[in-house]
């Protein structure tokens, strides 16, 4: 099963920035650009007081005479004093801002009579006095709000969302991943984009650096274990997540329930196993050893958990265990397998969850019912293929029933019942068919999806009978 790797610059949400000047020049024209920077203007009311000074010393002269060359020097003056008063921007101008993705805006100069400047976000006339020119529009300073905290943004600079502006810490707060593991922000790599890897099927996002710094995983549903959850460890040591613990079946006593229900469900599909065959659960070690004793068979790395034995063999099997389900204290006993047919047992890895140990069961049984059945020997990709399809079948039926798996014929059925169909068991299932359907090896992945193919065009007996007469599956 493979991991995502996801690299990707800032959020999925559009990102931008906005700079403040620092100088707030007192200038009819100093506005920053409508799509960028916030940049605090001053009234026209410097340039209306140089007029109205020079109307009233005009009134103040009366009739008084002057020549030509007196009034023309005058006027020239008031000319220069205008002209003056409206380069006072150019003196003061802020800088260039940046916004968005790195593009340069130019302060674009903006005339708004009085009576026309309406706060974006109180709706009320700005009148004289200083006010802010961005997202186009303009603002009161007051009203010019974070949209996360609420709280005036009086930063140099600010992010945005859509149309809304934001604190940049309130911005990283709200669409900056974190990683579900250490709870951190994920860092951004040396080329400062943000890198994360996620799991396939549950989406769970993580920093790179957990694949290699011994963070545990569940050994069912392969989530890495968070910082503030604690995983339960198994003797063997491998770790369960509390929900996969719930559900799982830890003995083998604990485990014959959900053996009958998949004789039934043999029996169903009109495939019963006529022998009693053992079933064992057992810890890795035994499991690993059995392998080894094994001289036929395929086994799907990294790990074993399931086999369908043909040997004798003395077995270390898990018959009880002392306390409840966090009580990790298990009680194994050897168990001596006898050859009375062509399959001696079906190990089981104990600790696994209902819905996980119910498809190697029937994943096993289907080795069982082929060896019991006389068929030749198959190739891998057949053999293994058409097993992983009944395993797949299994859990379809389990997840449309309501995934009730303990048998209602048997006395220990409410073993099995208790917490039947919880939404995270359905999930689990889910990703238990997800792992079967997704499998990339050449084995079990390409043979169960030519065996799938087979038994949807030709039917499952259809397809048994094609395998045992040519050993292989029908086109």
């Amino acid at each position: 099963m493979g991991w995502l790797s996801k690299i990707f610059k800032g959020s999925s949400h559009k990102f931008s920035e906005g700079h403040y000047d620092s100088s707030y020049a007192e200038d009819p024209n100093h506005y920053g650009p409508s799509t960028s920077g916030d940049v605090w203007s001053e009234n026209d009311e410097e340039i209306d007081r140089a007029i109205a000074e020079s109307l009233l010393e005009e009134s103040q002269r009366g009739n008084r005479v002057i020549d030509c060359d007196s009034q023309l020097e005058e006027d020239e003056q008031l000319a220069r004093a205008l002209q003056e008063s409206l380069n006072v921007a150019n003196v003061e101008s802020p800088p260039h801002s940046r916004y968005g993705h790195g593009n340069i805006y130019q302060p674009m100069p903006m005339y708004n009579p009085l009576g026309s400047r309406i706060c974006a976000r109180c709706y009320t006339e700005i009148g004289y006095g200083r006010f802010l020119n961005c997202l186009n529009a303009v603002w009161h300073p007051e009203c010019f709000r974070c949209h996360s905290c609420n709280l005036p943004i009086s930063d140099n600079e600010f992010s945005t969302s859509g149309n809304y502006p934001y604190h940049k810490a309130c911005y990283k707060e709200n669409y900056h991943p974190k990683c579900d593991v250490c709870k951190h922000f994920i860092p951004t790599n040396p080329a400062g984009l943000i890198e994360y890897r996620a799991h396939p099927f549950w989406i769970q996002k993580y920093c790179p650096f957990h694949e290699h710094d011994n963070t545990p995983r569940c050994c069912s549903c392969e989530r890495m274990e968070p910082l503030d959850t604690k995983y339960v460890s198994l003797n063997d040591g491998r770790r369960l997540c509390l929900e996969c613990l719930d559900t799982a079946v830890m003995d083998t006593y604990e485990c014959q329930p959900l053996y009958l229900d998949i004789q039934e469900f043999y029996e169903g599909l009109n495939m019963k196993v006529e022998q009693q065959v053992p079933l064992l659960l057992v810890e890795r070690q035994a499991l690993n050893e059995a392998r080894e004793g094994e001289r036929n068979g395929h086994y799907h790395m990294p790990e074993t958990r399931g086999l369908c034995l043909s040997e004798e063999q003395t077995i270390s099997t898990v018959r009880r265990r002392n306390g409840g389900k966090r009580n990790m204290n298990m009680v194994t006993e050897p168990f001596k397998l006898s050859r009375r047919c062509e399959v001696t047992a079906i190990l089981i890895l104990y600790g696994l969850p209902r819905l996980l140990t119910g498809s190697i069961l029937a994943h096993e049984m289907m080795h069982a019912w082929l060896r019991l059945k006389g068929y030749r020997t198959l190739s891998q990709d057949v053999e293994e293929g058409i097993c992983q399809v009944l395993a797949h079948m299994w859990l379809s039926s389990k997840l449309m029933s309501g995934s009730n798996v303990a048998s209602s014929s048997s006395s220990a059925s409410s073993v099995l019942k208790r917490g039947t169909g919880s939404q995270y068991e359905k999930k689990l299932g889910e990703f238990f068919k997800h792992q079967i359907e997704s499998d990339i090896s050449h084995v079990y992945g390409d043979g169960f999806r030519a065996g799938q193919q087979a038994v949807h065009k030709y039917g499952l007996l259809s397809t048994l009978n094609h395998i045992q007469m040519t050993g292989c599956f029908p086109p």
